[in-house]
């Protein structure tokens, strides 16, 4: 919604597409599971598009978490980049795009596909052919909104049975530097853990994948679908907790009110929340108070690692 409404504040810097698919590989693989065999293909020529970092990876992930959801069974997904020059003729065909040297990516999956009139309504906010509590109908829109924002445009190829193709255009720019981006690695700011961690996520992917991101930083970690299960699991667990971390809004029990009681039988914990709100709309509804230690999702590995390290190596006194 913020990339529709163009109101999500941007840090455009020149991107290799190449780097940023390198950089994520590790996360992709985790995010779609081992029945899924993943395949990258780099472009040939230096890939650069000028777009936020964050909001660049996002786009990747959504349409990588889609075609993980076509492929129920497993499948092959494969990502694609190269250079391309769109000319006239394109563009009379698809009004709107400026020609010239453009970046690629395309995202294929050999999934169920859709038909055309899925296909008509695929980028509509809130529309999804997922059962109820398996989609939110956002991430396609997402997708959508954020292309367009960077000066892109995206088409789909797919038939029922045979699997699906998303295709990212976005101008290329030609003899630019890249700019000095985030690298998802641990960096020496975030230095690895060696801390026990709660981590609690309704969501199965999302849970997986950050706690794949914490066992390979060093952490020790336990998990919990929500804040019951949370309690559970802590009361069980005879060593140490250090740090709580936990979704905002889940089933049965929210993150605010596991973080009070946890923080009311360990004394000692610290916490760290995760949403995909915005941490102004979290504060806004009531739901957290401000300055509470927060991480919006998604977010990079270096990103997360080191706003662990903050949370942890706080004073007390801040910390609290």
């Amino acid at each position: 919604l913020l990339a529709f409404s163009r109101k999500e504040v941007l840090a455009p810097v020149v991107l290799d597409v190449n780097a940023v698919l390198a950089g994520m590989d590790s996360m992709l693989r985790g995010l779609i599971g081992e029945d899924i065999e993943l395949g990258t293909i780099p472009a040939k020529c230096a890939a650069m598009v000028k777009a936020d970092c964050g909001q660049f990876q996002q786009v990747i992930m959504n349409l990588v978490v889609n075609a993980r959801d076509a492929m129920p069974q497993g499948g092959k997904l494969t990502l694609e980049v190269s250079c391309v020059v769109l000319d006239r003729n394109y563009v009379q065909k698809h009004p709107g795009v400026t020609p010239g040297p453009h970046v690629m990516l395309s995202v294929t999956d050999t999934g169920h596909g859709m038909d055309a009139e899925t296909q008509s309504h695929i980028f509509e906010p809130f529309f999804t052919t997922k059962r109820r509590g398996k989609g939110t109908g956002l991430g396609l829109s997402t997708v959508y909104g954020i292309v367009d924002q960077a000066g892109g445009h995206l088409l789909v190829y797919s038939e029922p049975g045979v699997g699906t193709t998303f295709k990212i255009y976005m101008p290329r720019l030609v003899d630019q530097a890249v700019d000095a981006i985030p690298t998802p690695g641990p960096t020496k700011a975030a230095r690895p853990g060696v801390e026990t961690v709660l981590l609690v996520e309704d969501e199965e992917s999302v849970r997986t994948m950050v706690s794949d991101l914490l066992i390979d930083t060093g952490y020790k970690v336990l998990e919990a679908r929500h804040g019951i299960h949370a309690l559970e699991v802590a009361a069980e667990h005879q060593g140490p907790i250090h740090l709580l971390i936990t979704d905002v809004v889940m089933p049965q029990m929210g993150g605010g009110e596991l973080a009070q009681r946890l923080t009311a039988l360990r004394p000692g914990v610290r916490v760290l929340f995760m949403s995909g709100y915005t941490d102004d709309a979290i504060v806004r509804h009531g739901v957290l108070e401000r300055g509470t230690a927060f991480i919006q999702k998604p977010f990079s590995l270096q990103i997360f690692t080191r706003r662990i390290r903050e949370v942890l190596d706080a004073p007390d006194q801040l910390a609290a």
